[in-house]
């Protein structure tokens, strides 16, 4: 099924990084240009690393406009990966320079902090092209954060599973520890800590 492009300033927003036990969530909003139909669009966990290398480009080259939201480790350890990602959302859609009038979420909660008229929409990055372009903008931001980390900390191997509690990344903190971009409240990471 092709995926619906919405008339007007409508915001598409989207996360990855809930699952890592390390580094940021990353939200994107997206208000792409109904005018322009972004070639092989789709959801960012449906493409290869070629496929969204291109999309990245076209849809930052064709949106309209479109922002970044974060929430750190720390705020994660904080507020609990739920509300920190409702927060790196809402943060996102704030940073856009046109106010939206209406957003789409991918998921089942909307944010609480969102001020204009949003909708929540289950697997929306399969149905909504703005939540589509939402989910690839987030990913290859994410994944960038996840190299220049591995780039700092070769031996716990983030350029290649970028965070997840891989068997590789596990064996990691037993052997080199905790990092300060660590998730502390996190059970693996949790676990290292008590040890």
């Amino acid at each position: 099924m092709p995926l619906s492009y919405e008339i007007g300033l409508v915001a598409g927003v989207d996360e990855v990084g809930r699952g890592p036990l390390v580094g940021n969530v990353v939200t994107a909003a997206v208000i792409l240009d109904p005018a322009y139909i972004i070639e092989g669009l789709k959801d960012s966990k449906k493409c290869s690393e070629k496929q969204l290398i291109v999309l990245n480009r076209d849809i930052q080259a064709r949106a309209l406009c479109f922002a970044f939201g974060h929430a750190t480790p720390a705020e994660i350890d904080d507020l609990n990966i739920l509300h920190a990602t409702m927060l790196a959302m809402s943060r996102a859609v704030s940073a856009l320079p046109l106010s939206p009038e209406h957003v789409l979420v991918d998921g089942n909660r909307i944010p609480p902090q969102l001020t204009m008229p949003a909708a929540a929409c289950v697997k929306g990055d399969g149905t909504h092209a703005c939540i589509a372009a939402a989910s690839i903008l987030a990913k290859v931001a994410r994944d960038a954060e996840m190299v220049a980390l591995d780039r700092r900390h070769p031996e716990y191997g983030f350029a290649r599973h970028k965070g997840y509690p891989t068997l590789e990344h596990r064996q990691a903190l037993i052997d080199h520890g905790v990092l300060l971009e660590h998730r502390k409240s996190f059970g693996p990471v949790k676990s290292c800590l008590s040890v």
